[in-house]
This record gives C-alpha cells, structure tokens and sequence, in this order.
C-alpha cells in the first residue's frame, strides 16, 4: 500500500473516530498531494520517495511554526502544532538516533577521505545523499562539523 493510499484510508478512519487533529493533517498532505499531481508533467501516482520528501517539509515546516509559537509563550498553539508533527512522523522513516548518525558520518568522512573542515562539501554532498530520509540537514551538518574539527 503506497503512502498515498494510507493517507486516504487513514482519512475515513479519522472521520470515524472522530480525530479531529488526525483528520486536518491526513486532509492537508491529501492537498498537497493532488497539487503535486495536477503540476503540468507530473505522474497519476505520487512516488513513495517523492511522498515522504512531502512530508517531511509539512513536519519540518510545524516544528518551525511550533517553535516560534513557545518562544511567543503560546503553549496552546504549540502543543497543537507538535500533535500535528506527531501524526506527520507516523508516516515518515524512523530518523537515525545520534550516536546512530555519528557512526554513519564517521563511515562517510572515512570513505570520502576527509581530514579537514575545508572538506566539509565533500562530505555533505555524500551524507545528504545517503541519509536522505532517515536524518535532518541541520543535523547531520552540525555533526559533521564536529567530526571534522
């Protein structure tokens, strides 16, 4: 079953348990699927690759606005947002822990032959490519900045 199927299954059964919190956010990446598909050129069928790049902007883009929201002191906002996030994470890959992303990077910077932090891009390059999915940009980068100092 794709992702996209799942959505929509887990739309009906949001409606029936009345999930108001579930339902909004099943909706809202069902939205962004059909405008990913009516773009001129697009496939009938959303790649699951292509669906979990979507999901993981909408959940990076609510532990934005989340963030922003407990800095404002707007906990009711905040705790909204984040079970959003929550419902989100349910259909991406189980994200790399830290000392998980250490080792990976450690593998990379070996393979790839870095010794400085002048050779940061090569190791990026490689990392982002690799551990798409699976851990955060912004994760992965400051980890690598470390290994490399």
């Amino acid at each position: 079953m794709t992702i996209e199927e799942q959505v929509s299954k887990g739309i009906m059964a949001a409606m029936k348990a009345k999930d108001t919190i579930r339902l909004e956010v099943l909706r809202n990446i069902k939205k962004v699927f059909i405008e990913a598909k009516s773009v001129a050129g697009a496939p009938e069928q959303i790649a699951d690759s292509e669906s979990v790049k979507i999901i993981q902007k909408l959940a990076k883009q609510g532990r934005e606005s989340a963030e922003i929201y407990k800095n404002q002191g707007r906990e009711d906002l905040y705790a909204h947002e984040m079970a959003q996030v929550e419902v989100l994470n349910e259909f991406l890959p189980k994200q790399l822990s830290e000392e998980e992303l250490r080792t990976a990077l450690k593998v990379i910077i070996e393979k790839v032959g870095a010794t400085s932090a002048k050779e940061m891009g090569k190791v990026m390059g490689v990392a982002s490519k690799e551990l798409a999915g699976v851990a955060d940009g912004k994760a992965i980068s400051a980890m690598v900045k470390e290994l490399l100092s």
